[in-house]
């Protein structure tokens, strides 16, 4: 009588296979899912800068406020224009026009009629009204986005971007108050 003998294991190479095949796909996996969470990340800052926009479009409209948005590098403030004292300062106690920061790696570009505006690091500093002014009336403060209490505004486009791996968010403001997240590939 003939006994077969049947090997019941797995040969190194076949394990190495499957190995490297799991290996693959989950790496896939994870890369997906990072880049994926990234550009959500772009898209929740697009967002919120939204909302904050349309709040101030709100309280500029509702109570005959002048509202404008210094944008920096990598954050933003909300500004008001004191009309008594002719000047521009900071929204007095307001938790939701604060000054806010974009998280690490992510940044704006600035266009106000198709032209780049080169945007600084840290926020301007206001002159102090008792003292006098140290810039010129032409160097005087200015936000770079207007909002009236008339509903206009600085028709402006503005991305959230990622320098790592490019991914941008585009946010564009009409001079009639619309502003709307687009697809940054629309002409």
């Amino acid at each position: 009588m003939r006994t077969f003998r049947f090997d019941r294991g797995f040969t190194l190479i076949e394990i190495l296979v499957v190995i490297v095949i799991v290996g693959t796909v989950l790496s896939i996996a994870m890369l997906s899912f990072g880049v994926l969470g990234n550009d959500r990340d772009l898209r929740t800052e697009a967002l919120r800068f939204v909302a904050l926009m349309e709040v101030a479009q709100y309280d500029a409209y509702m109570q005959g406020r002048e509202f404008g948005i210094e944008l920096m590098t990598a954050g933003y403030r909300f500004v008001e224009y004191d009309a008594l004292a002719g000047r521009w300062a900071d929204v007095p106690g307001d938790e939701i026009l604060r000054l806010r920061s974009l998280p690490e790696q992510v940044e704006f570009e600035l266009y106000l009629e198709d032209k780049r505006i080169l945007l600084s690091d840290d926020p301007a500093t206001f002159d102090d009204p008792d003292e006098k002014p140290n810039r010129s009336a032409t160097d005087a403060y200015t936000p770079h986005l207007l909002i009236y209490s008339s509903g206009d505004e600085t028709p402006f486009e503005l991305h959230v971007w990622r320098q790592l791996d490019d991914s941008r968010v585009v946010i564009r403001g009409d001079a009639l108050g619309l502003v709307e997240i687009v697809n940054p590939d629309e002409g």
